[in-house]
């Protein structure tokens, strides 16, 4: 196995509260179109996500609902996976934190590090934010409350074992100091240091006595391991880590090359994690990518507001390489992209009905009527010709070097761009007028074998973020080219073969 082709990418595990809407669900359709793309380039990729299902929380909802926790939690992760699945995600495993296997590791992990001396038993004094299961000092509140939901705070005193957060403060700032590319985007990275590292690290809370809800400490039971300790762990115990004897498996795939997180857990990804990795003697994930949210014209989504939206309701209407486009288009790289019905109609028709849909049905239409849908190669070249084909040879360059930064959105708008010059393309050269004089035949051929390309070359490029359009195009072009290297010259298209009937890749949405 050659570790340089290896890219292992996590996103967050979603919590087990409720069904996720569509601000959590983008996350994994980003992961998703990033592993796609890896794939694409000949990476060996491995895509983990999954479900965080311990804490406090999940134990009151669970008496609401009149079940176990462990009813409540697999009720909740089966409909986190399903959606994961309507999704059309490739992701290679789908974890749980209430796996006996990873419970099993994460009780080895705290029993390594208490033995270490990283962690100690104290008392915890502090408010606590029960819906965030996170304790605050007074200093920390926003106008009394909890900083992260806004949620009323309370007064809390527990035994607690504790980590030494303290121990690890030299070694972190050293390590992202040699590593700027650690925390991305830049902005999180400076509010990170600025914030929470330079003002100096606070020991951390690993454990709870006040629920069960948890893995127990086996050395003292009357303690659960806390969230952060359990559920950051999963990225190791899943891929084979254990003290006993780690497997090959762990070997080749650890550091994982990308944690792709939402931006509000960053500090626990970016502080806590890699301290706790430094206390196991383990190397540190390349990069940690905190990405911004999908928020509602109103703001962020949230019950009380009534404003919620579910990805899978979405897909029912709009299909799911839609709302796929729309996740991926309209999200930039570091701010947040508002999710509007309108925004995402105006999207369907403008972009995919209009540039791409359009560009597809009358290309292989023309090629229907007038070669009776036979690939012609005739090399009646002009001028016009040398600039598309230009265009569509540095796709790949373009579309790798945004991909590379997880400019996802960037990469998008470089295929719509050439798709947009061959609509131009087609206005330009006007195939239906040279159709009507007889010496015109071959230079008809190459235009339209030009159009057919590029729309191949295109399909290659969007596979990763609209699959099931790409298939459909491939079918049309009844082609099995489908690979990078096949795009790094023109000409991939097989001459000679007959193309099938052309098929509707979107319909136009009529706004009431």
């Amino acid at each position: 196995m050659d570790k340089n082709k290896k890219y292992y990418i996590s996103t967050a595990i979603a919590y087990t509260s409720g069904k996720p809407h569509i601000g959590n669900t983008y996350e994994i359709v980003l992961a998703d179109a990033i592993a796609r793309y890896k794939r694409l380039q000949g990476y060996d990729v491995y895509l983990q996500t999954g479900t965080d299902e311990h804490g406090e929380k999940i134990e009151l909802k669970a008496k609401e609902a009149g079940v176990t926790p462990q009813q409540y939690v697999d009720e909740v992760a089966a409909q986190i996976k399903d959606i994961w699945d309507i999704m059309n995600t490739s992701y290679d495993r789908f974890v749980r934190t209430t796996d006996p296997h990873h419970e099993k590791v994460v009780q080895h992990i705290f029993k390594y590090m208490y033995d270490k001396g990283d962690i100690y038993k104290g008392e915890y004094e502090g408010l606590y934010c029960v819906p965030c299961e996170s304790f605050w000092t007074e200093s920390q509140l926003v106008d009394g409350k909890c900083p992260d939901c806004g949620r009323e705070v309370q007064p809390r005193k527990e035994e607690a074992y504790f980590f030494k957060l303290s121990k690890y403060q030299l070694a972190l700032e050293d390590y992202l100091n040699e590593h700027p590319e650690f925390i991305q985007p830049i902005a999180r990275r400076n509010e990170m240091i600025n914030n929470f590292i330079k003002p100096g690290l606070q020991d951390l809370c690993v454990s709870r006595t006040s629920f069960k809800w948890g893995i127990p400490v086996d050395f003292d039971p009357k303690h659960v391991v806390y969230v952060w300790l359990d559920a950051l762990t999963n990225y190791i115990t899943n891929i084979g880590f254990d003290f006993d004897e780690s497997t090959k498996e762990f070997e080749y795939k650890w550091p994982a090359d990308l944690h792709l997180i939402g931006k509000d857990i960053i500090r626990f990804h970016t502080i806590y994690w890699p301290c706790f990795l430094m206390s196991l003697d383990l190397p540190l994930p390349k990069q940690v990518f905190g990405h911004p949210w999908l928020i509602m014209n109103d703001g962020k989504m949230s019950k009380s507001k009534g404003n919620i939206i579910y990805a899978d309701d979405l897909v029912n209407e709009f299909g799911v390489d839609a709302v796929r486009y729309y996740f991926l288009h309209e999200i930039p790289f570091a701010a947040d992209g508002v999710f509007t019905r309108e925004l995402l109609i105006e999207r369907i028709n403008g972009d995919l009905v209009n540039i791409l849909g359009n560009l597809v049905n009358r290309t292989v239409s023309m090629n229907h009527k007038y070669f009776s849908g036979v690939i012609q190669k005739h090399d009646v070249k002009e001028n016009i010709d040398i600039d598309l084909i230009a265009a569509v040879e540095g796709l790949g360059n373009r579309v790798t070097a945004k991909m590379n930064e997880l400019k996802v959105g960037e990469a998008l708008q470089e295929i719509f761009d050439v798709l947009r010059r061959c609509n131009k393309y087609i206005d330009d050269t006007m195939p239906w007028s040279l159709a009507k004089e007889e010496n015109k035949k071959e230079r008809l051929g190459t235009v339209l074998y030009n159009l057919l390309e590029s729309i191949r070359v295109c399909a290659v490029y969007l596979n990763p973020f609209l699959t099931e359009t790409s298939d459909k195009i491939f079918e049309q072009l009844n082609t099995d080219v489908k690979d990078m290297e096949s795009t790094k010259e023109f000409g991939g298209l097989e001459v000679g073969k007959t193309l099938a009937e052309p098929v509707h890749l979107f319909d136009r949405i009529e706004v009431k």
